[in-house]
């Protein structure tokens, strides 16, 4: 008899009985489209979150931008719209910049892979247009361009169009957390400031 047997012995002389198989439990989660997308929502949710939301057409993004970053420094990934970007930002490219020049720039603008109404988040997923997490948590102001038609209204239904096997960043509002007393703390781990443009 080997000590794997011995102890897998005693194990079940001290337990007795097997024990009855539990009852199956019942899964009936909410799928994926059985609640209407609200854009209205997410930019309630949104702002519940400290992050500044703007709504616009394609066509001012740009203005957005340079209401927001003006004269500033701005992280860009490799497949962001360069009309999403004004004269007056200076554009970084991140061609696999070192985290020490990443942390020196004053902003990072990406697109989005999903938003999420009811919870208020936005998912990430290293697509070309918004490059890798590291870009989105080094600078202290992050502007993210989410398409109307990006916005779903539950998580269900953002991981029906997302890809498991891709990185995901969630972001739920400016990066914020608390210590044992509750007070809140902005910019831990990810930027302080969050503006959401909304492109209807």
């Amino acid at each position: 008899m080997s000590s794997r047997d011995l102890i897998l012995g005693r194990l079940r002389s001290a337990l007795g009985e097997p024990r009855p198989v539990l009852a199956e439990v019942p899964r009936g989660y909410r799928p994926a489209g059985a609640v209407r997308t609200d854009v209205d929502l997410l930019v309630e949710r949104l702002t519940d979150y400290r992050a500044t939301v703007h709504r616009c057409p394609d066509a001012d993004v740009a203005r957005i931008v340079d209401e927001v970053l003006g004269g500033w420094q701005v992280v860009v990934p490799p497949g962001l719209p360069r009309n999403w970007l004004p004269d007056s930002v200076t554009a970084v490219p991140d061609d696999d910049l070192p985290a020490g020049r990443i942390a020196t720039v004053d902003a990072v603008v990406t697109a989005a892979a999903v938003a999420v109404a009811e919870t208020g988040t936005i998912v990430l997923d290293a697509a070309p247009d918004q490059g890798r997490r590291i870009i989105t948590l080094l600078p202290d102001v992050h502007v993210c361009v989410v398409r109307a038609d990006q916005v779903v209204a539950t998580v269900p239904d953002a991981l029906a169009r997302l890809d498991p096997h891709r990185p995901l960043t969630w972001i739920s509002g400016p990066s914020a957390t608390s210590d044992i007393e509750l007070d809140r703390v902005e910019g831990v781990h990810g930027p302080r400031n969050l503006h959401v443009i909304i492109v209807d």
